[in-house]
């Protein structure tokens, strides 16, 4: 009989700490959003297989919003931990924060949420642990996942080529600066 394994988030979670060095810079002289968004993929890799014991891949990430810009000589610290799990999938929640080694004071510079997938060694989808949810803040994240999944499906079949109906939006598009020539 295959009894079906839970864990809690906090099994998931991992806080990864790097030096900001110069070689990490864009022509501005900050940290190259590239390089974070990098460290930021890493690190959901890491919470995800760590949760369910597999090799994982990163199937999508929401939004990304850089906050505060990072300067050379700061720590950057990223925390995640598994917010929702589906059959196979993980969506992993991230906070990243910046610190002035010198000052001791701390910027939010982004969050974001990556979703994960498992995959056998033949490079199949396989089940991951069931998730045991702790704490309000627990299934608070929770149910925020499972909104942004539908809402992300009705997108998709709202703006599908299939059902998209262009003069449902015309009036919409008189607010934007934006012309449209058909």
């Amino acid at each position: 009989m295959n009894v079906k394994k839970f864990k809690t988030t906090k099994e998931s979670e991992i806080v990864l700490t790097e030096l900001m060095l110069p070689s990490y810079t864009n022509f501005s002289g900050k940290i190259h959003g590239g390089f974070i968004l990098s460290l930021m993929d890493k690190t959901a890799f890491s919470a995800a297989s760590k949760f369910s014991g597999k090799y994982c891949v990163t199937a999508s990430v929401n939004r990304v919003d850089f906050l505060n810009p990072i300067e050379v000589g700061e720590l950057v610290t990223l925390k995640a931990k598994v917010n929702y799990v589906g059959r196979s999938s993980m969506v992993v929640g991230m906070r990243v924060v910046s610190q002035n080694i010198q000052t001791g004071e701390e910027k939010h510079c982004n969050s974001s949420y990556f979703s994960m997938v498992a995959k056998d060694e033949s490079g199949k989808s396989i089940q991951v642990p069931g998730l045991i949810l702790s704490d309000q803040d627990d299934l608070r994240r929770f149910m925020r996942s499972i909104e942004h999944i539908n809402n992300r499906k009705i997108r998709k079949s709202e703006f599908s080529k299939e059902n998209f109906i262009p003069k449902n939006y015309r009036k919409q598009l008189e607010n934007y600066n934006v012309k449209i020539d058909f």
